[in-house]
């Protein structure tokens, strides 16, 4: 079933902001007011054109070449526009229907899906996952036995975030295959009782779903809610790409130039984060949450599983950092595959999404029935930047230049990471040699959680590759002592140089390689590399 749907163009007045405004004019007749006093009132309702100017100016300001937002107020769509272009220098325009991945912004679906599963009382929220999935096992016998299905999606796993995620990205893992895996990912915290983000668990999730249902978690979000809210435009691969047009290029952000980069398969991780969207699509989306569960002729979950989806299930600690810059947020937490926190007197329902070339933002605030998302095609805060902004207009947050500090700060931020992948070349120690002739560093390296990878000489060098993931090849040129820096092939969208260092055993020989790539997603030291 598919349903039309309105579209409402920047500017444009909705049906309730136009009661609102001849409520006011009635007011001031029946009252004597004048029109400065209606004024004064209309003031606090955002001017739409005025936000629209504020979203121009910021992708102008930034280093992102195309976003799309969406603003969703009382029921309606009141902006719903694309800004720049869908790949830098194309002169292809950016609009409301173009393509983007979400990325985690998917972990929301995931959610829905196991919420209507329980209410169709296939599952239960507290049943242990091992019901569903009897191979799920994770580093402790208690843990494995006891984690249940709210776990899955609350980030209290007691493994550390993003750990575990080299064994989706790239690699020719199924989405089984990676949950099995993850019983050698190591303990970073306390069960329950600490936070990690995994988005492990969320492919575990997907594959309750499909255990379940009996359908793919693909097929399954497919049927059950893309298809019943209209959202045409919405894949879960990027395998669906070749057949679509108005689809945005991602690109990589260096602090001096920002280039395209190459679409990346995540279907191993579609649970966690593969649905591919557009703010025109998600409009459905995000009037179905804002309506705990229902919107127009559709409901696919009630209100209750809505309130179960928003409830804290995993505390966070509010930063300093955090309290200094928003003084009326006074918790954090993480719901069931939402982020949760308040702001100026409201709960605020979130998620963010990284993509390889790609971030995005919803931000919900229930009370107000107010929704905002922001789809870019690069690896900036400006989707933090452009949904605080429209938040404190229509929630009376004091006016703040959040484009041009959040731009200041990404910059320096920038600066600090690529400073990290320069530092190995800089404190290189000079005059040294390896240990080794080059065939003695060569051989199989591995372990039980990722698998095998390479050494080999080759045109008088050492080539690493990483064999669950082909993409993972590299060239090493020799640093210092036994360390050789790392040189990728092939661009990557969160990590650059790295070095690969030998570890001798009394004799002499290599017992172990390890890897050291700096970023903050993809945890390369993680990975068990002895000499086989």
């Amino acid at each position: 079933m598919t349903r039309r749907r309105k579209k409402v163009q920047a500017g444009h007045f909705g049906a309730k902001r136009l009661a609102l405004v001849l409520s006011l004019l009635l007011l001031a007749s029946a009252s004597g007011a004048g029109w400065a006093q209606v004024s004064v009132l209309w003031a606090q309702t955002p001017d739409v054109e005025e936000l629209d100017a504020m979203v121009t100016r910021a992708q102008r300001d930034w280093p992102v070449p195309g976003l799309a937002v969406l603003v969703v107020k009382d029921g309606e769509t009141v902006l719903l526009k694309g800004y720049g272009e869908r790949e830098m220098g194309s002169g292809e325009p950016v609009d409301e229907n173009t393509l983007f991945a979400i990325a985690s912004n998917s972990k929301a679906f995931t959610a829905a899906a196991l919420a209507m599963l329980v209410e169709e009382g296939k599952l239960s929220w507290d049943d242990p996952v091992r019901k569903h999935l009897p191979y799920f096992q994770l580093y402790d016998p208690y843990v494995s036995q006891e984690m249940r299905i709210r776990d899955l999606l609350s980030h209290r796993s007691g493994l550390g975030t993003y750990s575990g995620d080299l064994l989706w990205y790239g690699t020719g893992y199924t989405a089984e295959e990676v949950v099995r895996r993850t019983r050698f990912v190591p303990q970073s915290g306390p069960f329950r009782a600490s936070y990690g983000y995994s988005n492990l668990m969320f492919i575990a999730a997907g594959e309750v779903v499909a255990a379940v249902s009996g359908l793919s978690w693909q097929d399954f979000v497919e049927a059950r809610i893309l298809d019943p809210l209209g959202m045409d435009r919405t894949h879960t691969s990027t395998n669906d790409l070749a057949q679509r047009e108005n689809v945005a290029t991602p690109h990589k952000n260096w602090i001096d130039r920002t280039e395209p980069i190459d679409w990346y398969n995540w279907d191993a991780m579609a649970a966690a984060g593969g649905i591919i969207s557009s703010v025109a699509d998600m409009a459905d989306w995000l009037k179905l949450q804002l309506g705990h569960g229902e919107t127009g002729d559709v409901r696919l979950f009630s209100e209750a599983s809505s309130w179960e989806m928003w409830t804290v299930h995993t505390a966070r600690a509010v930063s300093a950092g955090s309290r200094e810059l928003t003084p009326s947020t006074h918790f954090r937490g993480y719901g069931l595959g939402w982020s949760l926190h308040d702001y100026l007197g409201r709960l605020i329902v979130s998620h963010g999404g990284g993509y390889d070339g790609m971030f995005s933002r919803v931000v919900l605030v229930p009370e107000e029935d107010l929704a905002v998302a922001v789809f870019t095609n690069s690896m900036t805060s400006i989707t933090t930047a452009i949904t605080n902004t429209i938040l404190d207009a229509y929630l009376g947050g004091e006016t703040r230049d959040w484009s041009g500090n959040l731009l200041a700060s990404w910059r320096s931020a920038r600066r600090d990471f690529e400073a990290r992948q320069d530092r190995f070349e800089n404190e290189r120690t000079g005059g040294t040699n390896p240990s080794l002739s080059l065939d003695g560093y060569a051989g199989r390296y591995g372990g039980s959680m990722y698998g095998d990878a390479t050494v080999a000489e080759e045109g008088g060098r050492l080539v690493l590759r990483l064999l669950p993931n082909p993409d993972l090849v590299a060239d090493l040129t020799h640093l210092h002592h036994d360390t050789f820096l790392i040189n990728w092939r092939k661009e990557f969208a969160w990590f650059g140089k790295g070095v690969a260092t030998f570890e001798l055993d009394p004799l002499g020989d290599v017992r172990e390689m390890k890897l050291d790539v700096p970023n903050d997603d993809l945890w390369f030291h993680e990975l068990e590399m002895v000499k086989r």
